[in-house]
């Protein structure tokens, strides 16, 4: 035969083994197929759901997201989509958006973190908590309680704020303070800080403190003389009143004495109790600081302020007398003062005397401590008594009219007041045919 003829091939006859191997290996490519088919399908069906691949399309390949690794979503194919355990699922996460709001109804008792004192058994009392306060913070707010009552005057709203307050072992330091503040205020409020301590008995204070608190006041009297050079008199006078009231017992001014060790000390327990030992003093006690001002008799006032001119003539004591003014505590009466002050200058004719007087007047006025109200007042009252006053001193109209002039010249009266002043009349006899009368000629 030639060399291209075609030599029949004998047919070939599978072998057991052959048959075995041929077979297990399409089944293997059978399940290959069908597992890379499902999971594209599963892939697909995500990213339908995302909204990323159109429903039944069909992608050769498909380009996750690099968020997809992270997703808390089912990869089952089985969930609807949403996150695992409402988004709250998970390590290292927080819960559910708001879920630190809502109050938790499930409790573990096997949590490491379940406490077994919580407020789930009921025997758990919430309480407000106040912090003790430092000294400074304390003295602050005490002293600005007091200056509020020295304008309300109301000593239960005083008391319900100290009581705001976490004293605890500090309650002795509320009387301190009050009466440190009291000695550099006037009488009246003197009174009032009184009447608070004897209200604060028995609410914010006890005995011991208040005793505690004046013990450390008459300790401390060098440096409170510093400030008001009759602090030994008015702790004295403070500490009779809070006997007086029954705050403390009178036997502490003998335990006081026996160790007192200063002078200030003796003669702040020496004042007290000659106030305690006068004929009626428990209640001469209770007007120890006066009575105020508006309350006063206006005969009380009037000699006041006369005895105050008087001793200021003797004295020339401006800053004393001008004190013994405004303890009186009548701005409204002050125009009584410069009629009085005229009065004794016309009746002691005496130049030193209207000097006296002129300078005083000018220095009230230019403290403000006289209004130019109440200084024209008191000298229009003199000017409508003049013709009273000349029957008992002929030469008044002159002194008056030098003494006017004085006070004009130091600028704290008015021109206008100055012409509201009347001008002195003269006395001269006329013609025969008058029949010899005297007239009063008016220039």
């Amino acid at each position: 035969m030639d060399g291209d003829s075609v030599v029949p091939m004998e047919p070939m006859v599978d072998t057991p083994a052959k048959t075995e191997l041929s077979k297990s290996a399409e089944n293997l490519s059978v399940s290959v197929d069908q597992r890379l088919k499902k999971k594209g399908k599963r892939i697909v069906r995500g990213l339908s759901k995302e909204g990323l691949v159109p429903n039944g399309s069909q992608t050769d390949s498909v380009n996750t997201p690099r968020n997809w690794k992270n997703t808390r979503r089912p990869r089952n194919g089985f969930g609807r989509g949403l996150p695992k355990k409402g988004g709250a699922g998970g390590k290292g996460v927080w819960g559910k958006l708001g879920s630190e709001l809502a109050e938790e109804e499930d409790i573990d008792r096997n949590d490491p973190n379940y406490d077994s004192d919580s407020l789930d058994n009921g025997e758990i009392l919430l309480t407000t908590y106040i912090p003790e306060a430092s000294d400074e913070e304390l003295r602050k707010s005490v002293e600005m309680i007091i200056l509020e009552y020295y304008e309300h005057g109301d000593p239960h709203e005083a008391i319900l704020s100290f009581q705001e307050l976490n004293l605890k072992d500090k309650r002795h330091f509320v009387c301190q303070l009050a009466i440190e503040i009291a000695l550099d205020h006037k009488p009246s409020h003197r009174e009032m800080t009184s009447v608070l301590i004897s209200d604060m008995y028995a609410t914010i204070a006890k005995q011991n403190d208040i005793a505690t608190a004046f013990d450390s006041l008459i300790s401390n009297l060098p440096d409170l003389i510093l400030d008001t050079p009759d602090a030994p008199t008015v702790l004295g006078n403070f500490l009779a009143r809070a006997i007086a009231d029954d705050c403390i017992p009178p036997k502490l001014i003998t335990v006081f004495k026996e160790k007192a060790e200063t002078e200030l000390a003796r003669q702040t327990l020496a004042r007290a109790d000659t106030l305690l030992s006068m004929k009626h003093g428990l209640v001469r006690l209770d007007n120890v600081w006066g009575v105020g001002g508006g309350l006063r008799p206006v005969k009380y006032l009037i000699r006041q302020m006369h005895l105050l001119l008087k001793e200021y003539i003797s004295s020339s004591d401006l800053k004393e007398a001008t004190r013994c003014l405004l303890d009186l505590e009548v701005p409204h009466f002050h125009h009584e003062l410069v009629y009085e002050a005229i009065i004794m200058v016309l009746e002691s004719m005496n130049a030193n005397v209207e000097d006296a007087m002129c300078k005083f007047l000018k220095s009230l006025s230019d403290a403000v401590i006289i209004t130019p109200d109440m200084m024209s007042r008191g000298f229009i009252r003199v000017f409508d008594d003049m013709p009273d006053i000349v029957l008992d001193v002929p030469l008044a109209g002159t002194i008056l009219e030098r003494f006017v002039s004085l006070c004009q010249k130091e600028k704290f009266i008015s021109d206008e007041l100055v012409r509201k002043m009347p001008c002195r009349g003269r006395k001269r006899f006329v013609s025969e045919g008058d029949g010899g009368r005297i007239k009063e000629v008016t220039q």
